[in-house]
């Protein structure tokens, strides 16, 4: 069910039950639920998310229309990275079974959901995009699992996340820009030594911080041919291609990550 996210600006409300969703947010729902198509994913059969069809006329759309206040339209596609931390997340439930789960850069939810349906005791899908958090509501509802979508921007020191109130931290391909490279390394860094487990998936970015990891499995990912993600189908159905994308754990230090490559 799509509810009020008190971290897209709006103020919390006495009673949520009983006032009617704001014009703006449903504009958003509406946007998203115009603009996509429930997807079958490859890779992950378990799982259908909304994807949209083109990703540079669906973010001209969005730049062009004010009110819809989001950025580069990730959420509406399943990234290879994210594709393979869900499946690897699915064939180990165990990794999240009875845990509190935190997916960041959640985009679509996918990875997030994938941790529901392993048997996760509580899920939180996180992304500043507040488009992405519309779309997480939409897709783990259309998967019929719970997840707690949330639109605050975890990754300064001084947000006021607690990573102790998490058990787990999953991670789909958040290493693709320099910037931000940088402070997901920080947040993560945070995250483990604070006793989480922290997973990363990455189709091999640059700034994707090596020297902090330790590789748990390699996969070759279908993708939409002559892209990173699946797309929606276009009228021809779907043609894919095999990406290769990998699932790293996160060390509490460089130290400890170059010991069990040794």
């Amino acid at each position: 069910m799509l509810q009020r996210d008190r971290s897209l600006g709006e103020p919390e409300p006495q009673d949520v039950a009983s006032q009617e969703l704001p014009p703006w947010l449903i504009a958003m729902a509406e946007f998203v639920l115009a603009e996509t198509t429930p997807t079958p994913l490859p890779h992950v059969p378990e799982i259908t998310l909304r994807l949209a069809r083109e990703s540079v006329p669906l973010w001209d759309k969005i730049e062009r229309n004010r009110a819809l206040r989001g950025g580069p339209p990730y959420w509406g596609f399943a990234w290879a990275a994210g594709l393979a931390l869900a499946r690897h997340v699915l064939d180990h439930p165990r990794l999240v079974a009875g845990r509190r789960v935190l997916d960041l850069a959640s985009g679509s939810g996918l990875v997030g959901i994938a941790a529901a349906k392993s048997g996760a005791a509580h899920v939180i899908a996180n992304d500043v995009d507040p488009l992405a958090v519309i779309a997480i509501s939409l897709n783990a509802d259309a998967n019929g699992v719970a997840v707690e979508a949330s639109g605050a921007d975890l990754l300064p020191s001084d947000s006021g996340f607690d990573p102790a109130c998490v058990d787990v931290v999953l991670v789909g391909d958040v290493f693709y820009d320099h910037d931000l490279a940088g402070r997901a390394v920080a947040f993560l860094a945070r995250c483990r030594a604070a006793g989480c487990l922290v997973l990363v998936g990455d189709p091999g970015r640059a700034d994707l911080p090596i020297g902090r990891l330790t590789k748990i499995s390699d996969q070759s990912v279908p993708v939409t041919r002559d892209c990173q993600n699946v797309a929606a189908a276009g009228p021809q159905g779907a043609d894919y291609d095999l990406r290769p994308a990998s699932v790293w754990a996160f060390a509490k230090s460089a130290d400890n990550a170059n010991a069990h490559k040794r």
